[in-house]
C-alpha cells in the first residue's frame, strides 16, 4: 500500500472516530509498516496526530 493511499484512508477513519475505526487504522498502519517499515508507520503517526485521535505513538510497534 502507498503511503498517500493509507493517509486518505487513515484520515476517513479519524472523521468517523469512533473504537471500530482505531482498529481500521492499525490494520493500515501495519499494512504501511510491511511494505515501508516503521519508518513509514511514524510519518504517518506524526503527520496525522494519530497520538491525539487513536493514541498511537511514533516508535511504537503496531500489533494486530
Amino acid at each position: 500500500m502507498e503511503i498517500a493511499r493509507a493517509r486518505e484512508l487513515i484520515q476517513q477513519q479519524i472523521e468517523l472516530g469512533s473504537g471500530y475505526n482505531r482498529n481500521s487504522a492499525k490494520l493500515i498502519l501495519h499494512e504501511i509498516e510491511k511494505h515501508h517499515g516503521q519508518a513509514g508507520v511514524d510519518q504517518l503517526i506524526i503527520e496525522l496526530d494519530l497520538e491525539t485521535h487513536f493514541g498511537f505513538r511514533p516508535g511504537e510497534k503496531i500489533y494486530v
